[in-house]
């Protein structure tokens, strides 16, 4: 019995691995759809554009707004609650919006943001995430907006490392996110974090300790110094840790680490009083 499940995983994993390698040489809807009919039952539903504009009521209600696209607030049939990203359009081969369904498909946790459903209906992109009443991190801890007490900021730091360990090391492909920060942390109505977007995640076997990358990705001010160049190092999961650990600064801080007029490096990754 336990030879069967070590065949089936290691099909599994080599089956996983050449969808992924298929972005390049497929379509965006053909790769999507490989990759997915390895979850069967766990892969998430499928909604057409029509869908996403019924339940999000003709896109009355505007949650937010960013480089991808824009998010609003939806209801499904059954009455939950929802939030739908809207995703611009892409000139590649939309290998961002394959990520993030394919990183979120496969994690179920409680501090990683549940992934319900997607849409790829022509040119059309959508996600549908949980809803959570409590938007983002990053309104609760600048200046005059921070409103959460130690205590509480404690138990949000604490829930965002379980999330990340659990990525790295508790699912069966391991995850790298690439963009931890406190606008890509969402908190529900118990104030309990979520990591959400993963549309700059690198997915890799956990026997990998070294990544290989072309580029850099991530937000400047998290960004781990190997991700912006080799010399610092080879890129890991631990290039999350870093940016995690600048994160909590700014939570303890209740400011940037990061001036916006800032561009020198060691501005960026020597921090200054």
């Amino acid at each position: 019995m336990l030879i069967c499940l070590g065949i089936w995983y290691t099909q599994y994993r080599e089956s996983f691995y050449k969808c992924i390698r298929l972005i390049n040489g497929k379509t965006e809807y053909q790769s999507l759809e490989a990759l997915l009919k390895q979850y069967g039952s766990l892969a998430p539903r499928r909604y057409s554009y029509w869908e996403i504009k019924k339940m999000t009521h003709g896109f009355k209600d505007k949650l937010g707004e960013g480089g991808y696209g824009g998010v609003y607030k939806g209801e499904l049939s059954d009455g939950r609650g929802v939030a739908v990203k809207i995703l611009k359009a892409s000139k590649g081969d939309g290998e961002e919006f394959i990520n993030e369904v394919a990183s979120i498909s496969q994690t179920s946790h409680v501090n990683v943001v549940s992934l319900l459903g997607y849409c790829l209906d022509g040119s059309k992109r959508a996600l549908i995430y949980d809803f959570m009443p409590n938007g983002s991190l990053e309104k609760y801890i600048y200046g005059d907006g921070s409103l959460l007490g130690l205590n509480k900021l404690y138990q949000i730091a604490v829930g965002i490392a379980k999330g990340l360990e659990y990525l790295h090391r508790g699912c069966n492909t391991r995850i790298l996110h690439f963009d931890i920060k406190p606008h890509n942390i969402l908190l529900d109505e118990e104030f309990c974090p979520k990591i959400s977007d993963f549309g700059l995640a690198k997915l890799c076997t956990r026997k990998e300790s070294i990544v290989s990358m072309l580029g850099a990705r991530g937000t400047i001010g998290y960004i781990a110094p190997e991700v912006i160049s080799r010399s610092f190092g080879g890129v890991s999961h631990k290039s999350d840790v870093y940016s995690y650990g600048m994160m909590v600064l700014e939570m303890v801080g209740g400011r940037k680490n990061v001036k916006e007029e800032v561009s020198h490096t060691s501005e960026i990754y020597f921090l200054t009083g």
